[in-house]
């Protein structure tokens, strides 16, 4: 995504250090000399990995050797390191492993597992210390003597270790976006293939997807000439049938739309099988999101992220998403941690008096957390007053949409950054109210058909986040949600009425009589 920031004066002093502050060594090198600091370097692979032990001038103890991904493999280098820790009396030594999509997880975590401190280095690093010295010759010989020259540098970094709750949650978050993707690919497939069988059928619908009937009578016929024949009853006979509500001006557009179709598809059969295959597996890939987004919703309400669910515009999904690529937020010491790890800053290039410091987005960071940070900023702009406000702004200067995206991801970086940090909810002066959390979190988990239990469950865990002085307007919210307001809801808010009250009185509204009137009174 390219952008364009505005000219800003650089802070000085940025720099303090040649090393990355996550990969420095030097303080623990100074303790114990050089030539008593060992450096384990490993180049992972799949099935084994190659690894050597040297010391920070480069003198190399052990050799290159491979080591086979099992326990006896691991024990015997583990071993080996240990003996040659006596040996060449190191007083102090740490792992450096070379990140190699997955595969480098098992290796760290048999290390951890043995008392040594593990970093990481990033195949880019390790690239740009084998070229200088190894021009054209790419071994794990020399990958090895790269990781080690990036190790004394300072990029061999520590990673942030993730807790009980932020790390499932991460891996259902990308999870869940992956059927997405998925599914988006069936329903374009779908589409594709209705466009072949029904020619024009999907255009009467806005989405078809969302109205069963239509949907339905798609997976039933083969061509427009057997819509046809069925005609209006035939067609509602079908759906009847199949336990499908429809509406007779739905079936009467489906037979308008059958008189402009003459042809048939051919071997539209077999297109009809293909086309009911993909539609149950969109439907059963449905099923599977709305379970991750259940569990995601039960992670998130254990997490400081929660309190996001008072801005407008930020739903239990996209906040869980942004609470697992995150991670704790004692992480970050600023808003500035955030916006420099997803890499939401424009690329710089100076050179003498030549500073052009509006180019596009840096290309090297962590991505999964700059998509979701500009999917949020995308969702504020379209739905929060607040954003908007700022949209109309930035429109009337002339600014593409795409900066927008940017210039609001930066602040909801800012926002988030404060509201996790501080445990405080969202507040504004340009906006009027803000949302509930447990009415916004309640509401979630009925529309996905999650049992009582595990609802009473998650909001006792969200309350733990939130500001008790907040308390009040929380269960003032979850007191109105009980009153049932038509015919139509009376039956679902009865069965919020069943655990509310346990939630109301953590929030600390105690239950009191009805009084002759029958007015229910929250103190």
């Amino acid at each position: 995504m390219a952008t364009r920031f505005r000219s800003r004066t650089r802070r000085s002093g940025r720099f303090l250090t040649v090393a990355k502050p996550s990969g420095s060594l030097h303080p623990r090198v100074q303790k114990v000399g050089p030539e008593h600091f060992g450096i384990v370097a490993v180049d992972c692979a799949k099935a084994r990995s190659k690894w050597m032990l040297a010391d920070f001038y480069g003198r190399i103890l052990i050799e290159p050797t491979v080591v086979e991904h099992n326990k006896r493999g691991f024990d015997s280098a583990i071993a080996q390191i240990r003996r040659a820790r006596e040996s060449h009396a190191l007083g102090d030594i740490i792992v450096a492993i070379e990140r190699t999509g997955i595969y480098h997880l098992p290796v760290k975590r048999v290390f951890s597992s043995n008392s040594f401190e593990t970093r990481i280095v990033h195949p880019l690093t390790t690239r740009q210390y084998r070229l200088p010295a190894d021009p054209g010759n790419k071994t794990d010989d020399t990958d090895l003597l790269a990781i080690h020259r990036a190790t004394t540098n300072g990029f061999g970094l520590i990673e942030p270790q993730l807790d009980e709750v932020h790390g499932p949650l991460r891996l259902l978050a990308r999870y869940r976006r992956t059927l997405v993707r998925k599914n988006a690919s069936s329903r374009n497939q779908l589409i594709t293939l209705l466009d072949v069988v029904l020619p024009g059928y999907t255009g009467l619908f806005h989405d078809i997807f969302n109205n069963p009937a239509a949907l339905a009578i798609a997976r039933t016929v083969t061509s427009a000439a057997e819509v046809q024949a069925l005609g209006v009853d035939g067609l509602a006979q079908v759906l009847k049938t199949l336990e499908v509500r429809s509406q007779r001006r739905t079936l009467e557009q489906i037979l308008a739309w059958t008189k402009g179709i003459e042809n048939t598809a051919d071997y539209a059969a077999m297109s009809n099988t293909i086309i009911v295959s993909l539609d149950d597996d969109r439907c059963a890939r449905l099923q599977q999101i709305g379970m991750m987004e259940q569990k995601m919703a039960g992670l998130l309400a254990r997490t400081p992220y929660v309190v996001l669910l008072s801005i407008p515009g930020i739903g239990v999904v996209t906040a869980g998403e942004f609470a697992g690529e995150m991670g704790p937020i004692a992480n970050y010491a600023s808003d500035q941690a955030i916006t420099g790890r997803a890499g939401i800053y424009p690329s710089r290039y100076q050179s003498d008096k030549v500073d052009r410091c509006d180019g596009p987005l840096v290309r090297r960071a962590n991505r999964s957390l700059r998509g979701v940070i500009l999917l949020i900023a995308d969702n504020l702009l379209l739905i929060n007053r607040f954003f908007q406000g700022l949209k109309m702004r930035w429109q009337a200067e002339g600014m593409d949409y795409r900066d927008m995206c940017v210039h609001a991801a930066k602040r909801f970086c800012r926002i988030a950054f404060q509201m996790v940090a501080g445990r405080q909810v969202f507040r504004h002066p340009s906006c009027q109210k803000r949302d509930a959390i447990l009415r916004k979190l309640t509401c979630f988990h009925v529309d996905h058909g999650t049992s009582m239990a595990q609802v009473l469950t998650d909001l006792q865990a969200a309350i733990d986040h939130i500001p008790k002085s907040e308390h009040t307007p929380e269960a003032k919210s979850l007191f109105d949600a009980m009153q049932p307001r038509n015919r139509r809801q009376q039956t679902g808010l009865r069965r919020l009425g069943e655990i509310l009250p346990g939630v109301l009185a953590k929030v600390g509204v105690t239950a009191v009589e009805l009084s002759s009137k029958g007015e229910n009174d929250l103190t």
